[in-house]
């Protein structure tokens, strides 16, 4: 069975519903077939704390994460970091820190990384990646 992680970009997209076409393959994918990094996890809780108004956004990450399969930072993401983030840097390939962090966690997961962010794109000979943001199949 194939391994989906999906980004800060894609969850966001599916707490807020929208597009719709990301629930729509969501729905597509085996629920235990689909993760999210803990660096999207505290980007999510980031996102939340910097608007403590925001009620019903604290309400529906919470209810995401609750339900969301949080895949721990082990060894082999951090050997995957030193790797890619070399590498990058070698070919002259930015990609911010955090994003290298989840395409690093992605790397060593073994999943699909579920993005429409296209900083992921420019290293994609090192990724595996999907766009849920696209019309399902």
């Amino acid at each position: 069975m194939r391994l989906y992680m999906l980004d800060t970009n894609t969850a966001s997209y599916i707490i807020k519903g929208k597009p719709a076409v990301v629930r729509k393959n969501l729905l597509k994918a085996p629920e235990s077939s689909v993760c999210i990094s803990v660096i999207t996890q505290a980007e999510l809780l980031h996102g939340v704390s910097k608007k403590p108004e925001a009620k019903r956004l604290a309400l529906a990450v919470k209810e995401f994460l609750l339900r969301a399969e949080i895949l721990p930072w082990d060894s082999d993401a951090a050997e995957n970091y030193a790797r890619l983030r070399s590498a990058c840097e070698k070919e002259g390939l930015p990609l911010g820190t955090m994003d290298m962090l989840i395409a690093a966690h992605s790397i060593a997961a073994g999943a699909v990384l579920i993005t429409s962010d296209h900083a992921f794109y420019r290293i994609k000979h090192r990724l595996s990646l999907a766009d849920w943001t696209k019309t399902p199949e």
